[in-house]
């Protein structure tokens, strides 16, 4: 399984996403190395083996996203590439 966290550079809610990312991957006792990009996308953004997990299609031009990735749509990501 490949998770994968893209922001942009100082990002305000980049750090939010990360935590929650981490607390869901604990609640899966899940021990994944996340990598982390910062470049031209959407930010934040969660990707589950090439998928993003609010199912929005992958894009690129950095810009603040307002569709936050949820915990429910970590979790439904995490459980359906295990």
């Amino acid at each position: 399984m490949r998770i994968e966290l893209l922001s942009v550079a100082d990002c305000p809610n980049v750090d939010r996403v990360r935590e929650l990312l981490r607390t869901c991957l604990g609640s899966r006792r899940m021990r994944v190395d996340v990598v982390e990009r910062v470049g031209d996308f959407p930010s934040p953004t969660v990707l589950v083996d090439g998928v993003d997990v609010t199912g929005t299609p992958v894009e690129t031009g950095a810009r603040c996203r307002l569709d936050l990735p949820t915990e429910e749509q970590i979790l439904a990501a995490l459980d359906t590439a295990h």
